[in-house]
């Protein structure tokens, strides 16, 4: 069959059947050949006969990132690009989308916290490790950071750190670094970063260890340094209705009336990025949470942005926040 020569002459186990117009018709890999012959197909059978015409695809321009992310949740190794008229314009690749995506930012996940709102989930087990959608937090967090391509992780740990340190060890199992910043006592979710080490350059991303969120974290990388930022703190929109009819007063007269009105806020999402030269600004060995970090790096002159998160995001800290999470994650991948 010349199709199967083709493939094996080629340097991915794959062919695009496509018509007089370069647009794909089907395709046609090693393995359904061999599922055709073990059917009773003949190596001399047409290629129309045995190719696939349910074929996944993505068009040009569509974010890689996005792509990768896909191609590795459907263990896909190549995968078509399409223009607009169907026509083939490329062959991503898996492997060259991991080396093209790898990126030398450090990654820290504080992961200390005792949970006591999600008690009695965390009584034995780190808030972190809770599972959602039948896999710990923590280890989701993981693997949206490496579809991202980030590759250096260290996991802030203390409250039944044992358990961290256990199920994720050096991180060779996700073919990544996993170090761990240890801490004696509760450091915040900033004081921990003074435990990074000097070798950490490159501005850092920083992951609260409850947050589930379909945020891009490359992307908010990119914007961080576009826009020349020592810091940027990721923000949610947060509405509150009152559910009464507000009085308005001067005194004791009567102003008006509002019915039902709703509030917006902008809220602490738990993402942020760092650069490395804002850490001389934590007290040694001092209890310093992220927001305490931010406001003294602006009082030294330090830019500080704020970035909005518009994707799905939900802040697992709670019973009822975890019971959403179990039912609105699942659709959200």
């Amino acid at each position: 069959m010349e199709s199967l020569r083709i493939i094996e002459r080629g340097a991915v186990q794959i062919a695009l059947v496509v018509d007089e117009q370069q647009r794909l018709l089907g395709t046609l890999s090693d393995g359904d050949i061999r599922r055709a012959i073990l059917s009773g197909e003949t190596l001399e059978a047409p290629v129309e006969r045995l190719m696939k015409r349910k074929f996944r695809f993505v068009r040009c321009g569509d974010d890689q990132q996005v792509v990768l992310e896909m191609m590795r949740r459907e263990v896909l190794s190549q995968i078509p690009v399409l223009d607009e008229k169907g026509r083939v314009s490329e062959l991503l690749l898996l492997h060259d989308l991991l080396v093209q995506s790898q990126l030398d930012n450090a990654v820290v996940i504080m992961a200390g916290g005792k949970g006591t709102r999600l008690r009695p989930h965390t009584e034995h087990c780190p808030k972190p490790m809770v599972h959602v959608d039948g896999k710990p937090i923590l280890e989701i967090l993981l693997e949206q950071c490496i579809a991202s391509g980030f590759r250096q992780f260290y996991l802030s740990v203390n409250y039944l750190k044992e358990q961290i340190i256990d199920h994720f060890q050096d991180g060779k199992r996700w073919g990544v670094s996993i170090e761990y910043l240890l801490e004696d006592e509760p450091l915040g979710t900033a004081g921990s970063l003074q435990l990074l080490p000097s070798s950490v350059l490159e501005p850092i991303l920083v992951l609260n260890g409850d947050v589930l969120t379909k945020l891009n974290t490359s992307q908010l990388l990119r914007f961080h340094v576009e826009n020349e930022a020592a810091a940027t703190l990721c923000v949610r929109e947060h509405v509150v209705k009152v559910p009464f009819g507000v009085v308005q007063a001067k005194g004791v007269e009567l102003v008006g009336f509002e019915e039902k009105p709703s509030f917006n806020h902008l809220v602490n999402a738990g993402v942020y990025v760092v650069d490395p030269q804002l850490l001389h600004l934590l007290p040694h060995h001092q209890y310093t949470d992220m927001p305490t970090l931010l406001q003294n790096a602006q009082r030294e002159g330090h830019r500080v942005l704020v970035c909005p998160i518009h994707e799905y995001w939900i802040d697992v800290g709670r019973q009822e926040t975890l019971d959403e999470a179990q039912s609105t994650w699942v659709n959200n991948k």
